[in-house]
């Protein structure tokens, strides 16, 4: 099996790397790390945040995750050989010496604004957001570059790119890339297998 080969083809004393999952919120970053999951990759997560209506199979997150803008990293050596799931605004704060494989959730963009809006409303918050969509859709554009320029320029970290979107098209195809990626360290077959087209509701076609 591709997990076991890669297992016996590590060096001995090699530094494991860290599987960041990351991207904007909605953007299909749970599905992945349930995959990772399934596909025989160990996560790194406390379960604090269970599964809901807007996510039926779970978070996966680590709550210390969000202080790494605070400086609380030491977390990360815990991650070593596992994943854990990072959005993109704290991808910045990452200490360097460690090695990094990010996993870019990418989502067509109308259809993460759509999944934010009826995730208020799933949840009946009441929020009063400053930005209309138009100028929200340009903050995340902005964002996204800045992002991937960071991404570009960061050594000791390498970045795949996957969209949500082509999962749920061809799940096997594009769970094969991740493989591969990782190092053949997760199973692709079993990757799709967690694919749920009927999770995807904020369709813009």
């Amino acid at each position: 099996m591709p997990v076991l080969g890669a297992l016996f083809g590590r060096k001995r004393g090699s530094k494991e790397f860290i599987t960041l999952v990351s991207g904007l919120p909605r953007s299909g970053t749970s599905m992945m790390m349930s995959a990772l999951k399934a596909g025989g990759m160990t996560l790194l997560t406390d379960g604090i945040r269970t599964k809901d209506e807007n996510n039926p199979k779970g978070y996966f997150e680590y709550e210390r995750v969000k202080k790494l803008s605070s400086g609380d990293t030491r977390w990360l050596r815990l991650a070593q050989g596992k994943a854990v799931k990072v959005i993109s605004a704290l991808l910045e704060y990452l200490p360097e010496g460690l090695e990094y494989r990010v996993i870019f959730m990418e989502r067509n963009l109308a259809e993460i604004l759509d999944s934010q809006h009826r995730m208020l409303t799933r949840d009946s918050r009441i929020v009063e957001i400053e930005l209309s969509d138009d100028d929200l859709r340009r903050s995340y554009e902005r964002h996204l570059l800045d992002v991937k320029a960071w991404l570009a320029a960061k050594s000791g970290l390498r970045t795949l790119f996957v969209s949500y979107n082509d999962i749920l098209r061809q799940p096997e195809q594009e769970f094969e890339k991740v493989a591969d990626f990782l190092e053949n360290r997760v199973e692709p077959r079993r990757m799709a297998e967690v694919v749920d087209p009927k999770l995807y509701r904020e369709k813009n076609l």
